[in-house]
């Protein structure tokens, strides 16, 4: 229910969440995220605690709200962001540069850690006002990757102040996104609907395999890859569709799904229940995609009153995960699609899951954290 959510207004539009990652072995939920913001006066980087469960009320609810650790101020728009490590996370900026933040738990402060100034940039890299948004990165570290506007994908060691490797010229349109196939290699998303891979090892400044959408070439705004099967990849685009697509065949997606009525900005499978998948949209919307075969069996939040549930009709067969995501035709699969923002409002422009835990942030300056997902 709905109640399982907490709300945080943070009067700034907030354009990345992002859970720092568990120690390996951690049992306990996330308990820290970060946000960065855009459109406003004074940009800024936030570390905010999730909030206490000690709060807890006598049937396990959560009452406790999110509440600010630490921030600092951001040089433009936060268009993407990756925690690099427990203490580090990577911000890539509207002006090209992107930067390490470091952390620092013991006096809960932030501090720029590195910065790469003109990582992007549409000129040279000496014109003073030639910078190009860096759209995406992706870590792994030490390794990290970043996108841009300006078509250019560059490798960075967090260790090293010149990039690895660097393709200039990758793509002659906008990149939009980024993501790691397998450690050598990374997939890219542009704005003519084309989805690349490349191969990190190889010295040529072409990407190995090129997968298109049909028709309109709509531009695509994210991607991300199946945990466990590496050939499994979701993107999303402008017009609201979600794309997936098996990279072992075929150059087009396997299929389409309608999913929001304005742009997707991000797609997440959950890192560890891939059978659950999540997208966030301009349209105000956030929608969680379950493609777990025993839907109908489980009393689950789904079937909770105040959401809005589309049923893709339930077929009996007890199909696979990969084939549920990999059906030429879904809707003959068992899937459920719930809207998690039953009351849309602006742009829900940034999602994360990790855990039981989602958090999510709004063009109406706010942050929401849900604590209890699979409740």
């Amino acid at each position: 229910a709905m109640e399982d959510v907490s709300a945080k207004f943070v009067s700034q539009k907030i354009s990345r969440t992002r859970w720092r990652p568990l120690p390996a072995a951690a049992l306990q939920p996330p308990d820290l995220f970060a946000t960065g913001s855009w459109d406003n006066e004074d940009n800024r980087i936030s570390i905010w605690s999730a909030g206490d469960l000690g709060n807890a009320g006598l049937n396990g609810e959560y009452h406790g709200e999110p509440h600010l650790l630490c921030d600092i101020q951001h040089n433009g728009d936060v268009m993407d962001m990756q925690f690099l490590d427990q203490e580090r996370i990577v911000v890539a900026s509207s002006t090209g540069a992107v930067t390490i933040f470091r952390h620092h738990q013991n006096n809960q402060t932030l501090s720029a850690n590195h910065r790469w100034e003109k990582a992007h940039y549409h000129v040279d890299q000496d014109t003073s006002c030639g910078g190009a948004a860096c759209t995406g990165v992706v870590c792994n570290n030490p390794e990290i990757v970043t996108v841009g506007e300006d078509g250019r994908i560059n490798l960075f060691r967090a260790d090293q102040k010149d990039a690895v490797r660097t393709i200039d010229n990758a793509d002659s349109s906008t990149l939009h996104a980024v993501t790691f196939l397998r450690t050598t290699e990374i997939l890219t998303v542009n704005s003519i609907g084309q989805l690349k891979i490349w191969d990190l090892r190889q010295q040529r400044n072409e990407p190995s395999q090129i997968f298109s959408l049909a028709g309109d070439r709509v531009p695509l705004h994210c991607v991300d890859r199946h945990p466990n099967q590496q050939h499994v990849v979701a993107t999303g685009g402008q017009d609201g569709m979600l794309s997936i697509w098996d990279i072992r065949q075929g150059t087009m997606p396997v299929s389409l799904l309608n999913a929001h009525e304005a742009e997707m900005w991000e797609v997440h499978f959950h890192p560890s229940d891939p059978d659950h998948l999540f997208t966030c949209s301009e349209d105000g919307s956030l929608w969680h995609w379950d493609t777990s075969t025993n839907v109908s069996e489980k009393p689950s939040f789904l079937h909770q009153g105040g959401r809005s549930t589309a049923y893709l009709s339930h077929s009996t067969i007890n199909q696979s995960v990969v084939s549920a995501w990999l059906s030429n035709d879904p809707t003959k699969d068992r899937m459920e699609i719930t809207n998690l923002i039953p009351n849309q409002t602006l742009s829900v422009n940034s999602l994360d899951v990790l855990g039981p835990c989602l958090v999510y942030g709004t063009d109406a300056e706010a942050i929401y954290v849900n604590r209890q997902l699979f409740a």
